[in-house]
Formats: structure tokens, sequence, C-alpha cells
């Protein structure tokens, strides 16, 4: 094997994605800058109860408030799942904590303060640095990252040349709206985990709580199971002035306000793509694996695209991949053979039916996924626990969506979990 290579590598964002990023390419021995817009690490996580001056996200001049997450969110995983595998979320006996399985925002924030502290992160970090342009430099081997104090416009300009770009934006910024003729009435549009959980939390002090969703099934629509008032539509057909909302499955009612519970769209404004990767009908790419555009690989790359995943293990999964990449330590199949492999995915989506808008979303293949990325960088495969705690979660939260989060019966897996933590912690 030849020797080591190390490279000098941009990280964009402190997310979770970009805090393991830093770990890992900093064991492989490159020299990392992580540049977080806020004067906080945290990404998502990191809670603000400011709003934006234009609540529907369509004024380009707005003020922007990247926060995703709202004042009563808690995790739908338990912490055995949401934790990093080199650094597992268990509870603590730090004061003002929470040690619940499924632990609200806050706490996933300070098990990314405690990872970072752990591992000495924050070193890496320039805070309250925008990147507002990456391009390549005129040897058109390495790049060129613009990045200035967040809020001093054009001012305090900065260029540094990097080997490697690796882009952990994350995409929980740039929220998607739906096209609604009229936005005039108030109905919560879509079905996800977000629109599950808030359409519970209003319905305690609302009248009715109806829910729009495009992929609602048909012997769903209706009334919630266990709630009175809460309804399950299919998409919105019309919006009228005088508060009617008419759904195409024939109901209608009269509504107050509109929340769009719609998730996001991947936006990487600050990159100059040269057409070599794009976004379009939120598809990235051409990416082969979800992580390298073939044509500018390996010295740019993506971590966190894929969603319907447990999240923070995959990040790890792809970092070490990148790292090792980068080091010459992993061999990266050719531009050739990456093309040929991201066609023949496309095929398959297209062959069955899957829109290009869930090009990124895996679920049922997320943990086949994971397993090539352990393989690919020479780690160990996923824990059987993992694949499993994962799947009786999903099965509970559909079943049982009040009450899964405090009350289980996977004692199980949840003892498998705490012996491999407890060897972890004694071979550190």
């Amino acid at each position: 094997m030849p020797s080591a290579i190390f490279r000098t590598v941009a990280v964009i964002g402190a997310g979770p994605a970009g805090l393991i990023a830093a770990l890992e390419l900093g064991r492989e021995g490159h020299r990392v800058v992580v540049y977080e817009r806020e004067d906080n690490l945290g990404g998502t996580w990191l809670y603000s109860p400011q709003t934006e001056t234009d609540p529907l996200g369509l004024d380009p001049t707005r003020v922007v408030v990247h926060s995703s997450v709202y004042a009563s969110l808690r995790t739908n995983l338990p912490r055995e799942l949401m934790g990093f595998r080199v650094y597992p979320f268990v509870p603590t006996e730090k004061p003002g904590r929470d040690p619940r399985r499924f632990p609200g925002h806050g706490e996933v924030l300070e098990y990314l303060r405690d990872f970072a502290e752990e591992f000495g992160l924050e070193e890496m970090i320039r805070y309250g640095r925008e990147v507002w342009d990456v391009g390549m430099a005129a040897d058109d081997r390495r790049w060129v990252v613009k990045s200035r104090r967040r809020d001093c416009g054009d001012g305090d300009g900065d260029n540094e040349v990097y080997d490697a770009v690796v882009v952990c934006s994350s995409h929980f910024s740039e929220p998607r709206v739906a096209d609604v003729p009229v936005l005039q009435v108030v109905v919560l549009i879509g079905s996800a985990a977000s629109a599950e959980d808030i359409s519970r939390d209003i319905a305690r002090v609302a009248k009715e709580v109806h829910v729009a969703s495009r992929s609602a099934p048909v012997d769903k629509i209706g009334k919630f199971s266990g709630h009175d008032n809460i309804w399950l539509h299919s998409v919105i057909k019309s919006v009228h002035r005088d508060g009617t909302v008419a759904f195409h499955d024939g109901d209608q009612t009269i509504a107050d306000a509109i929340l769009h519970c719609t998730g996001y769209k991947y936006f990487f404004p600050f990159l100059e793509k040269n057409n070599a990767v794009n976004v379009e009908d939120n598809r990235v790419g051409p990416l082969y694996q979800h992580v390298f555009p073939p044509t500018l690989a390996p010295w740019l790359s993506f971590v966190g695209l894929p969603w319907k995943v447990a999240p923070f293990p995959q990040f790890e999964l792809q970092t070490k991949w990148i790292a090792g990449v980068l080091s010459g330590r992993i061999t990266l199949e050719s531009t050739e053979e990456m093309t040929a492999d991201i066609e023949a995915f496309y095929s398959s989506l297209e062959a069955a039916g899957i829109p290009k808008r869930y090009t990124h979303r895996m679920e049922d293949s997320q943990y086949e996924y994971d397993d090539w990325l352990a393989a690919k960088s020479g780690s160990p495969p996923i824990e059987e626990w993992r694949k499993e705690m994962y799947v009786v979660t999903g099965r509970r939260r559909m079943n049982m969506p009040d009450t899964y989060r405090d009350e289980w019966e996977d004692e199980d897996l949840l003892s498998l979990a705490y012996q491999e933590f407890n060897l972890l912690k004694l071979s550190v």
C-alpha cells in the first residue's frame, strides 16, 4: 500500500455531519478547517425561538433563521440509534440533562457538544463564518473557499485554498413550500414526522386539525385513531378567500391558518458546480453512492444527503470512506465506473416508479447502504441489534404514535446495545 497522503480539507458546516467529518478526516491525518455560519455547533439541532420575517420563506431578503426544530420536538428514534458508533449517546449524570430514551432536541445538542469536547474538535471550527462561494482554483486542482463574517455582507472577505471540500451543510435550511392557490387559510400540509408531531401538539389547543398529505393511503383518510379533532386528507384541491379549503378526497373545511410541514430542499448556493453537480426535483446529482460527483471526485464530496435513515452512524461511515479515499488508503472507482453505477441506479428508480425527488430516500435500504460503506472503509458492519431496533421503533411509531416514545418492548435489544457500549468504554 502506498504511503498515506495528507490533504488540506474544508468542511462546510459544524452540525453532526461536519463534526464527525472533522474527526474522521483528522484521524486520517488531514488538516481540517470547519466553517460554521452560526456562533455555536449543532446544525439543525441548534434550536432558536426566533422566527423569520417572512414565515413562508418566499422573500429572498428575509432574515433567515437556521433552526429546523420546534420547541416541543423529541427524537423519533431512541438514543441508542442516534449516537455515533465511536461515541454512544448514553444518559449522563450531568445536571440538567434529559435521560429519556427519546430525549428532547436540547439533549441531542448537549450530546454533540460533549462529542466535540471529547475529541477536541472545536479547535478546528471557525464560528460565525459564512461560506458564500466555493470554486475551483486557477490550477483546476484545488478549491478556493470564500468566507466572510456572517453579518458583514460583502465585507471582511477571506479566501483560502484547499485540496478538498466536504459539504456537510445538511438540507434543513431551505424550506419547501407547498404550491396551493391563495394562501389565506390554515391547514397542516405534510405527513412526515414533523407533521405528525405538530398536528398532535396543535390538537391540544385547536378545535380541529386537518392534515393534507399527497401520500395519504385511501384507507387511512379520515379521523386519526385515538383523536377526536384530527383528520387526514388527500392533497388540497383549492383554497378560497372565505377560508374554505377543499381536498381532492371530496372533503372540505374552514380553516384559519396553513402550516407547511413539507420538509426542506437541497440547497448549495455557495457552490460553483460548473454543471458537475445539479439539484433537480430535489435530486442532487450525479453522485456516486450519494457522496462523490464523478468528475470532481474525490476533491468534492457530500455528507448527509440520504433521508429516512438513522443519520449519525451513516454520517460516520460516509466520512470514514471520504477520509480514507483522500489519504489514498482506499481506492475510489474510476470516473467511468462511478458514472455507470449512477446510471444503473437512476434506471432502477425509474423502473420501480420511484419519483426523482425520492432519490436520496433510503428507509428500507439504509442498512444495506451502510454495510456497503463499512466494507469500503474497513469498518465492522452495522450491528444486528441496530437494524432490528430501527424496525421495531418504526412499527411502534406507526401503531402507537402517542405513546411509543415512553413505552417500549425491546428490552432485549436495549440490553445488547448497552453490552456493546460498555465494551467500547473499556477498550478506550
